[in-house]
């Protein structure tokens, strides 16, 4: 039976715990566990409440398609591994979990340069498509796709 799953993004201020900054405000993260997938949660997505769609777990819309192309192309596992799983850089399984979408974009596109991470804002497929690769990021973080290879919604 298919099963289409989508759940809305968002994310908790807990962006000090992610990654690792320390200070005045730092609090740990609250534990969060993704809700069960069912078919009461059925085809959100973009214009529908959330920002992805997602069939079986490897088929998407589009638009998270396209950002699951992006997180190809500019080898983003090389630091957060092929799952999103984390490596030299922190899961991002988790980290969507507690960063909202604001706070995902100004990372990628500013960087954190003390740790490792590039900024993507000179680069024109990023800047056309961060809507998209948070989309994907949000669904493998939200449980609802899978990793690896991806296909569009037949």
């Amino acid at each position: 039976m298919k099963q289409a799953i989508g759940l809305m993004g968002g994310g908790a201020l807990v962006v000090a715990a992610v990654f690792g900054w320390q200070g005045a405000g730092a609090e740990e993260p609250a534990a969060t566990a993704a809700a069960p997938a069912t078919a009461a949660t059925a085809m959100a997505g973009p214009g529908v409440g959330g920002p992805y769609k997602v069939v079986d777990g490897d088929q998407v819309d589009a638009n998270t398609l396209k950002g699951w192309k992006v997180w190809r192309s500019m080898a983003c596992e090389r630091c957060h591994g092929p799952a999103q799983e984390g490596m030299v850089g922190p899961s991002l399984v988790q980290s969507l979990k507690v960063l909202s979408k604001d706070e995902f974009k100004t990372v990628v596109m500013n960087g954190r340069i003390e740790k490792g991470m590039p900024n993507f804002n000179g680069s024109a497929s990023m800047l056309e498509n961060i809507d998209n690769l948070y989309a994907y990021l949000k669904g493998r973080s939200d449980g609802a796709i899978k990793p690896g290879k991806l296909k569009g919604i037949e």
